[in-house]
């Protein structure tokens, strides 16, 4: 499944980048930081654009991440994906048919080894690795699952950008203004 030709998801914080992003080429957009109101207009809005959110539900002030959770965002919000470290939203939005994303972050070799054990366990459809700036770890994480990645968190330059993509990354999530203006050009 691909997204789009461009190696950027980006990640949007507020309205007025959400608002940016819709005038790009860019077709799915990752919405961070949201407030539960907000979330059927922003999906509607993004439609309206042909663009598709990708919904970071641990992100979504007034709405607890559990598996009711990401059963009303699938029922009644319908994004293209809920991002998510919980295996139970992931769960829940394969089996709704949304696009299910396993953010997993990489803070020593036990935490890796806890997030392999996961992935063995929720089979999400893609994987987003976090600090992205590891390209060692995305080699490794892509070649132990096999399941495709996103490298997100301190990724601030086009180096880190290309580094991560050549490691084995299919996209990189950044709320980096400046790379996501520069890869729409």
């Amino acid at each position: 499944m691909a997204f789009h030709s461009l190696p950027i998801l980006p990640a949007v914080k507020s309205m007025r980048e959400l608002e940016r992003v819709m005038h790009s080429p860019y077709m799915y957009i990752v919405l961070l930081d949201s407030h539960v109101a907000q979330l059927k207009n922003i999906v509607k809005l993004a439609e309206q654009h042909g663009k598709k959110i990708l919904l970071h539900a641990d992100m979504i002030n007034g709405l607890k991440n559990d598996e009711y959770a990401a059963e009303f965002l699938c029922q009644e919000i319908r994004p293209a994906g809920l991002i998510s470290t919980r295996a139970g939203v992931i769960r829940v939005a394969k089996q709704k048919g949304l696009i299910a994303i396993q953010r997993i972050f990489l803070l020593d070799t036990i935490a890796l080894e806890k997030s392999y054990a996961l992935i063995e366990k929720t089979q999400p459809d893609y994987i987003e690795v976090l600090p992205g700036i590891m390209p060692h770890i995305i080699k490794e994480v892509s070649s132990r699952t096999g399941i495709p990645i996103f490298a997100g968190g301190l990724i601030r330059t086009v180096e880190d950008v290309d580094n991560a993509i050549q490691a084995g990354a299919t996209y990189v999530t950044t709320s980096n203004q400046e790379l996501i203006a520069h890869y729409q050009k």
